[in-house]
């Protein structure tokens, strides 16, 4: 693989991607020396979006699957259409090119979400491909991948339901880049960007909240940040509806945010129990004079429609 572009352009994420430098070098390396990768952390950690921005910046086609107990090598390599066979035999144009095809053929990347939950075969389908660049399908003949094919892999480590035990063997030949969540200022900048003229109160509650659900001892799986966006955006619109702010209103809204996103460890607290301690702690840190402000800017928000 060689990349035509300079790699502080790779590396210039900041209108996509908030922070990752490290990863980002970590991933461009990885490709550039012809390996394969597991990108290993919890949701919401910027995967996904971080493999789109560095394989658009090289060019490179991007093939995308979801990892499940349905998919099968057939689905990831391909298969002969039935019905064309039956009326005409095994010919190659009869043949329904897979993602797992279609990155070897076209140098791309096939890049599988929620790795550990496909099925053992479908992931043992990809150890020939990685390890010789080249597959063998019967009635078709060898494919051989063109020199910038790479697979790249991603899950949750957490999970623990539905999910396959991978193979030493896969493991052997996947490069490991820990994708863990960014620092509170990032995950502020975050929310901003993704919502525009954001209360920075609001912005505040929510990052903070969302960081401690991760501490707590009663929860196996904090939220990731997404919950504070889903928090700032259903404040500000469960505020207007009701037509003022209190704790009420912060309460509320990230019970609908976060719940949803935590993993209780002990069955013995609820979600929206572990929630109200961790927003009364949150709300006192920040001080009494919070839910005036955001009240105050409600009105003045209200005067001006």
């Amino acid at each position: 693989m060689v990349v035509d572009k300079s790699y502080s352009e790779v590396l210039d994420s900041s209108e996509v991607v908030v922070g990752r430098r490290k990863e980002l070098e970590l991933i461009l390396s990885v490709l550039l020396s012809g390996q394969h990768i597991l990108l290993e952390g919890p949701p919401g950690t910027s995967k996904s979006t971080i493999l789109r921005y560095v394989t658009s910046k090289l060019d490179l086609p991007l093939f995308h699957v979801e990892g499940s107990a349905d998919l099968t090598p057939s689905k990831l390599i391909g298969t002969f259409n039935p019905s064309m066979v039956l009326e005409q035999g095994f010919k190659p144009d009869y043949f329904e090119k897979g993602p797992l095809f279609q990155a070897m053929e076209q140098g791309g990347v096939l890049y599988i979400d929620e790795f550990n939950r496909a099925a053992p075969d479908a992931t043992n389908a990809l150890i020939r491909a990685m390890e010789e660049k080249e597959i063998v399908i019967p009635r078709y003949g060898v494919i051989r991948a063109k020199d910038s094919f790479r697979v790249v892999a991603a899950m949750n480590p957490f999970d623990d339901t539905g999910v396959s035990r991978l193979s030493r063997a896969l493991f052997d030949r996947l490069c490991r880049v820990r994708m863990d969540y960014q620092t509170m200022e990032e995950e502020k900048e975050i929310v901003r960007n993704e919502i525009e003229d954001a209360h920075p109160s609001l912005v505040e509650i929510g990052v903070k909240i969302g960081r401690a659900t991760r501490y707590d001892d009663r929860l196996r799986q904090g939220s990731s940040v997404r919950g504070a966006t889903d928090f700032v955006k259903i404040a500000e619109n469960l505020a207007s509806i009701r037509g003022h702010f209190d704790s009420g209103v912060i309460i509320d809204s990230a019970n609908a945010a976060f719940s949803g996103k935590i993993w209780i460890e002990n069955p013995l607290s609820t979600a929206e129990e572990i929630l109200l301690e961790i927003i009364e702690a949150v709300l006192q840190s920040l001080g009494s004079d919070v839910l005036s402000d955001l009240s105050e800017s409600l009105k003045k928000k209200n005067m001006k429609t």
